[in-house]
């Protein structure tokens, strides 16, 4: 089979909605080159390895590759793409360059060589994260391993605000918290969270392609009897009390379900967010101490935000 390799190169802050953009019609693979990859590979304290050639990523910015078939429809998928990444610009998302390029490769090309991108990453003091098809082995008693398999539509849990992410749950998780994990994704921050000692897991995603992504890695990390993947919008119905509510997405949909956090979570339970771009900080912190929440932590990694609320005890 045919198909066509569609390049985006844009801005780390429009990565996450581009890529749902894509997904929604019908890529079966990412790719994401990101030129701070290259300055990672010397700057990183946990000893990230990279296989990177520098001619292949953007001199600023990104490239996010996605794989579509070719066919009679793909002059429309394409149109329809164009429109959706423009109307983000609506949002307040920068979209950088813009500049979008379509050529076609062999299904041999791609089905294994997007592979080379994914190597073990230690990306906290205690987590390192290893794809499936990589003999990794630990070098620290006190190390936890997690094996996943991103198949071609999500990440290894490397970039920065996944990152963010499992150093706050590291910090913030209790044993035997039970979590709940907003827009799970590929299921790291599921993973993670078990893992570090969380007795239950409810993971919850709107794409049904993340929530069968979550079940394999759970599977994967022999974690399938803690973690609990559903589909669900945000916190929709959701009736489970929580220690601890970890979410890594758009600040803008984040500040959407607020309200609905603070009502999950016991008192003196966590609220870790992720995903925030420095332009949306303050939006997020504001929007949390609106509803009560007590800020406890602010931290940054590159262009990236986390928020760590508390709801306090009455």
């Amino acid at each position: 089979m045919k198909w066509s390799e569609l390049c985006i190169h844009t801005t780390n802050e429009a990565i996450e909605p581009i890529s749902n953009i894509l997904h929604e019609n019908g890529a079966s693979g990412l790719v994401i080159e990101d030129a701070l990859d290259l300055e990672r590979e010397h700057t990183s304290i946990y000893g990230e390895i990279y296989e990177l050639n520098p001619e292949e990523y953007p001199e600023e910015g990104v490239y996010i590759k996605a794989y579509l078939p070719i066919n009679s429809f793909l002059g429309e998928t394409v149109e329809e793409i164009k429109q959706a990444i423009n109307n983000l610009m609506l949002y307040d998302i920068d979209l950088g360059r813009n500049q979008i390029t379509l050529s076609e490769v062999h299904e041999e090309e791609w089905a294994t060589a997007w592979k080379k991108y994914y190597k073990p990453v230690k990306i906290s003091k205690r987590i390192t994260i290893t794809p499936t098809w990589e003999d990794y082995q630990s070098v620290d008693t006190d190390e936890i391993i997690i094996e996943l398999d991103p198949g071609m539509a999500f990440g290894t849990g490397t970039h920065p605000t996944t990152v963010l992410s499992i150093q706050a749950l590291e910090q913030f998780l209790h044993k035997n918290d039970t979590v709940i994990d907003v827009g799970s994704g590929s299921g790291v921050l599921s993973i993670a969270a078990a893992l570090l000692g969380a007795t239950r897991v409810y993971a919850y995603d709107l794409d049904d392609v993340a929530v069968k992504s979550t079940v394999l890695n759970a599977k994967l990390n022999q974690l399938e009897e803690k973690i609990i993947a559903k589909q669900n919008n945000l916190l929709d119905h959701v009736k489970v009390e929580a220690d601890l509510i970890v979410s890594n997405i758009l600040a803008e949909v984040i500040v959407r379900f607020i309200e609905e956090a603070w009502e999950r979570l016991k008192f003196g339970g966590y609220f870790i967010t992720s995903g925030i771009t420095q332009s949306k900080k303050q939006l997020v912190k504001e929007h949390l101490e609106q509803q009560g929440f007590e800020i406890i932590q602010v931290n940054e990694l590159e262009d990236w935000v986390s928020i760590v609320a508390l709801k306090p005890n009455q």
